[in-house]
């Protein structure tokens, strides 16, 4: 392996570090997406048994703020119950838009790296050839192996591009529709707590 890298040359390294932190951010952003953290099970039915037995005080909301992304998203409308479904809504649409900003976290520098990776190895492409043809013009054809090197070069950094690329550009793919359907999610959430509290919907 490390006869691979030495024989990419130094464009090998900018590749590895984008597939370090490729993995780095795919493996925190699924666990950051799991199910049970960003939308706990049964939380509007607890929220709306508190509010029926009239024991939904402000420390029962401060504990549903905490507990997730979707407690923030319903507790930024119970702060507002008292107040029309209008005003619970747009509480909610604003909480709602920096939940959805922060599960985005991370995913623009994995779309980066997805699309700069292929370049790099481009890169490493066009400086294989480079040598290849400077050799040829200062010893001619007649040195196979200084021939050799700079191929080898060009192929072994096109390859290491690809290799970040390809994984990177199928995991941003991924998560961005995980957080399409989570953001669907926490919308149906929110609207069932509104109408339910608002008296329009049965739980």
């Amino acid at each position: 392996m490390l006869e691979l890298v030495k024989a990419g040359g130094w464009l090998m390294w900018p590749i590895i570090a984008c597939s370090v932190i490729a993995m780095a951010i795919v493996i925190e952003r699924l666990w950051a997406y799991r199910h049970s953290k960003v939308l706990p099970a049964n939380l509007v039915a607890q929220i709306w048994q508190l509010h029926q037995k009239s024991e939904l005080t402000a420390a029962h909301v401060a504990t549903v703020r905490s507990s997730s992304p979707l407690g923030r998203i319903l507790a930024a409308g119970l702060v507002n119950r008292a107040h029309s479904r209008e005003v619970m809504k747009e509480a909610i649409e604003e909480e709602g838009r920096q939940v959805v900003h922060e599960l985005e976290q991370y995913l623009n520098p994995l779309g980066t790296i997805a699309n700069i990776s292929p370049l790099l190895g481009l890169l490493g492409t066009v400086i294989g050839m480079i040598k290849v043809f400077s050799a040829i013009t200062s010893s001619g054809v007649g040195n196979p192996a200084v021939l050799a090197g700079g191929i080898s070069e060009a192929l072994i950094t096109t390859a290491a591009g690809l290799s970040v690329a390809i994984p990177a550009l199928i995991f941003h793919r991924y998560l961005s529709g995980r957080v399409d359907r989570i953001v669907v999610r926490m919308e149906e959430q929110a609207l069932k707590m509104v109408e339910v509290m608002h008296g329009e919907r049965e739980r």
